[in-house]
């Protein structure tokens, strides 16, 4: 069934009264420093990009749109939005998306994006059927770029200054060149900065229209505590009508912009709500369901008969998967060396990415962040592995004590790897 793409209310201020949106929190990394943004969690009052009351993986965030769709919510869009960008959390965000499509076909699909990472991934954008890309982008002058942005990260090394603006220039031009190449809706989103961008405003929009733009959304500054623009004045209406006006003599302009949290649900013109809230918290403990692409489960244990090791001293992880009711033991797969950072991590991840759930004696929150990002269940335990097999693949929450402690405390590691 074809998709009606006029569904989408932030691209059309007709239906915005009728169809609402949900975006699911599954990236909380960032890969650039933005003059005004501050990534705040559980700051329920404010309502701005980057803001949300959990982070959920992508089997926890299908999981809250399954539960939304069963109420008849009017949500016409999932999107991703943050709370960082979704592209410095690729895995995650792609298999979120991944795991929407397959259970909600006629669903539309967005994400919002600075354009610095996601040209590698725009081509499965479109064979997933993402309707529409949003890319900020605030300067088409890296002059002007250098004093947005206190940093952008491309690989390990941060580039600041003019460096890091004409490196995130020029992905954002690629980046738009191939979304529209492959036929998807393009809307840019520009953050008027008085004293900054505010006389910049009609070359970005006259540029991007070049490039294949189809809308285009001024966005006041929000003046953010403990930022670069935390002592601006946030613009006067009358200064974003005289910005839209110049900049919609190049593109239609978007005038119905609600600033949304990164966990943003309903209308666009609904609040977050205490439902919303608790949804979101419930999606975050919500007990594993079946996943027929990840059907194994990663164990960390010495002899396969008990969890009873710290990732940080697995050299190897036990595999197992169920088959006819049984748990049959597939293969043991040797870990990442220790060292490396978080590409330690990351090549777990890989390593696991046909796995549902890793069961541990112990880890650190940063491999943890790391492997959940990528829609593995890290489940910290104690007994025997048939046990909790058992509860997993019946669906069931995992209650077991958890110990807590440091890297190294208790464990052969060495204690520089699992934090």
């Amino acid at each position: 069934m074809a998709k009606d793409l006029t569904k989408h209310p932030c691209f059309n201020p007709d239906v915005k009264g009728k169809y609402g949106r949900v975006h699911v929190p599954v990236a909380p990394k960032c890969n650039i420093q933005c003059g005004y943004c501050n990534r705040k969690y559980d700051c329920v009052n404010e309502s701005r990009p980057g803001v949300t009351s959990n982070v959920l993986s992508p089997g926890q965030a299908a999981y809250y749109v399954e539960q939304l769709m069963e109420m008849k919510k009017p949500i016409s869009v999932v999107g991703i939005a943050g709370p960082g960008d979704p592209f410095a959390n690729p895995a995650a965000t792609m298999e979120t998306l991944r795991l929407i499509r397959k259970q909600h076909p006629d669903m539309l699909l967005c994400v919002s994006t600075n354009g610095l990472g996601v040209g590698p991934y725009v081509a499965e954008l479109a064979e997933l059927e993402v309707s529409h890309v949003t890319i900020t982008l605030n300067a088409i002058d890296p002059e002007i770029g250098k004093n947005i942005y206190a940093w952008i990260r491309d690989g390990k090394k941060p580039l600041r200054g003019i460096e890091g603006a004409e490196l995130l220039l020029k992905r954002q031009i690629q980046a738009m060149k191939s979304i529209k190449s492959h036929g998807i809706t393009l809307k840019i989103n520009t953050i008027l900065i008085p004293g900054v961008n505010d006389n910049h405003i009609g070359d970005v929009a006259e540029f991007v229209k070049r490039e294949g733009a189809d809308l285009h959304n001024i966005i006041p500054l929000c003046p953010v505590e403990d930022t670069m623009f935390e002592n601006l004045e946030e613009p006067t209406p009358a200064m974003i009508h005289a910005a839209r006006k110049v900049a919609g003599a190049h593109l239609p302009q978007m005038t119905h912009c609600q600033r949304c949290r990164a966990d943003a649900c309903g209308l666009l013109s609904e609040g977050t709500t205490q439902e919303t809230l608790e949804m979101i918290q419930d999606a975050a403990n919500a007990p594993l369901k079946p996943d027929d692409s990840r059907p194994y489960v990663a164990v960390a244990s010495r002899e396969g008969i008990l969890v009873n090791q710290h990732l940080g001293e697995a050299e190897s992880l036990t595999i197992f998967e169920e088959k006819d009711g049984l748990f049959v033991e597939v293969e043991s797969r040797t870990t990442p060396f220790p060292g490396g950072g978080d590409e330690r991590w990351t090549g777990l991840a890989d390593l696991t990415k046909d796995c549902r759930a890793l069961l541990v004696s112990g880890v650190g929150p940063k491999p943890t962040r790391i492997l959940e990002s990528s829609g593995l269940k890290v489940i910290v335990m104690e007994g025997l592995i048939d046990e909790a097999l058992t509860k997993i693949y019946s669906g069931k929450e995992i209650r077991s004590p958890i110990r807590k402690t440091k890297c190294g405390d208790k464990c052969s590691g060495t204690g520089n790897g699992c934090g």
